[in-house]
């Protein structure tokens, strides 16, 4: 049996892998920030580097 650990943060627009234990949780979804998590409601990105996603819609 295999178990994942690491999964692409739910949003959209985000690149970022999160492990699934350290991820920002909301609505039972795995987020890499709590930018990515609040559907970049401030207008700011996740701020990882090498991820460029900024007002995306989750």
């Amino acid at each position: 049996m295999v178990t994942v650990t690491q999964q692409k943060c739910a949003c959209v627009d985000c690149v970022c892998i999160v492990n699934i234990d350290d991820a920002i949780k909301k609505n039972d979804q795995n987020y890499c920030s709590e930018a990515c998590a609040n559907g970049h409601s401030s207008g700011s990105g996740c701020e990882h580097q090498g991820c460029k996603c900024c007002g995306a819609s989750s």
